[in-house]
């Protein structure tokens, strides 16, 4: 033979020739088996429900007289003295087992701060001879707008909490140089009269990507 001719092709390997009809064969199976359904079948995802915009709402539970002051909402209801006489304290009458009875002005209103039942007296928050005023367990006499400061008279620990930011919600920048921040007031979520908070629905857990598998049955027919 001429050195300078080419040799003649061999032809593939055996090895290789083994190795690719079993991957032939593999795929071919693969595919029979997916064809018959031999594993079963994804079950139809059910609908994916709406979330309720309420669960997207960010405003709180409730509007502080400070947030009044700040919208120049109108504030006549809570000018006192439009019913009660300046400088002398309301009666407060009580029933037979000391509750608190409601005027019939004041309907609205539910007594129920603390289980225990005792501090269903007014002048408790409210200062005695200026009902324009709030008064602390020590004391001090407050605007309405720093409320704040009556709750932290009795709730120390939790007013602790929530001047550093552990208790209620703060919104705002965390960067102080993009923005300010706003804490909520203790009324913005509880109501003075009732503070113990109702909590809101929760929002709809995760919805999963995939459903179960359905195997098939005799009565299926498949």
């Amino acid at each position: 033979m001429d050195e300078h001719s080419p040799a003649e092709d061999p032809g593939p390997p055996r090895k290789t020739n083994l190795v690719l009809g079993t991957l032939l064969v593999g795929f071919v199976a693969l595919a029979a088996a997916f064809a018959l359904n031999l594993w079963g079948r994804q079950a139809p995802l059910d609908a994916i429900p709406l979330v309720d915009p309420a669960l997207l709402d960010t405003a709180t539970n409730r509007r502080s007289y400070a947030d009044l002051v700040r919208a120049k909402e109108d504030l006549s209801d809570f000018d006192c003295y439009t019913c009660h006489e300046k400088n002398k304290a309301p009666t407060l009458r009580y029933d037979e087992h000391q509750n608190l009875l409601i005027p019939t002005e004041h309907s609205d209103i539910v007594m129920g701060h603390g289980e225990h039942g005792r501090n269903n007296n007014c002048f408790n928050c409210h200062n005695e001879t200026n009902l324009k005023l709030l008064q602390t367990r020590d004391g001090r006499a407050l605007q309405f707008d720093d409320s704040p400061q009556l709750c932290g008279s009795c709730h120390g620990p939790t007013y602790d909490d929530w001047e550093a930011g552990a208790h209620g919600r703060i919104s705002g920048f965390w960067n102080r140089r993009l923005g300010a921040i706003k804490r909520q007031d203790c009324v913005n979520c509880h109501n003075p009269h009732a503070p113990a908070f109702q909590g809101r629905q929760p929002a709809p857990g995760p919805h999963p990507l995939h459903g179960p598998m359905v195997k098939p049955t005799a009565e299926s027919g498949h």
